[in-house]
């Protein structure tokens, strides 16, 4: 029986087909193991790939971050109040030797904690736990408000002449008293609550779960 030639080139052509289905499986197998591989990275626990943000929660670290807050100012108390001043003759009265001066006083007093002393003792660090020995409140400044202060009234008797220091002893007696209230409402109380709700945002920000406190 004759046998037939096959048509010139047919071999050829399905081993080179064979050879670039083989080389496409393959390509197609790597990218498979690629995608795997990455999807592994990403979702095993503790993969290789995963950081971990380390923040240095050291005492002396912590100590110099709050003695960075220095003079913490945290509270600040405003008055307006109406304040007198006079002077007396002993012997004639006062519509023909004093002197009386009224004042609206505007003013405020300003109170914190000062962290700059702060000592290497009065932090303690223990793993995520701290306890800080917090200083008492201060009280930083009094002043008042130029812009808001005035005379309200002036009475001189008929035989003297303004007296210059009345109005400086006036505003003085206005600070004197601003300071007073401010102190009898607690400011420095306040200072202290505040300060240490500061210090927690503070501290639990550098990575501690646990703050506490102490009292001087």
């Amino acid at each position: 029986m004759p046998v037939q030639d096959k048509p010139e080139g047919t071999g050829s052509r399905a081993k080179a087909g064979w050879a670039a289905g083989v080389v496409l499986g393959v390509a197609v197998g790597a990218l498979g193991v690629l995608v795997i591989a990455r999807q592994v990275a990403f979702n095993w626990p503790g993969h290789w790939l995963a950081r971990s943000t380390q923040i240095d929660v050291s005492q002396p670290t912590v100590v110099n971050k709050i003695q960075q807050l220095q003079r913490l100012e945290t509270v600040v108390y405003t008055m307006d109040k109406i304040v007198s001043g006079e002077k007396e003759n002993a012997i004639l009265p006062n519509f023909l030797a004093g002197d009386r001066l009224l004042m609206i006083v505007h003013g405020e007093v300003i109170a914190g904690v000062d962290f700059s002393a702060l000592k290497s003792g009065d932090v303690m660090v223990d793993g995520k736990r701290v306890r800080l020995r917090l200083p008492a409140g201060q009280l930083f400044s009094t002043r008042l408000d130029n812009t808001r202060t005035r005379v309200y009234s002036r009475q001189t008797g008929l035989l003297v002449p303004v007296d210059p220091n009345l109005e400086s002893q006036v505003r003085e007696e206005g600070e004197r008293q601003l300071q007073q209230a401010a102190l009898l409402d607690g400011i420095l109380k306040t200072a202290k609550v505040n300060a240490r709700a500061t210090l927690s945002s503070l501290l639990q920000g550098l990575g501690f779960e646990k703050v506490e406190f102490e009292e001087n």
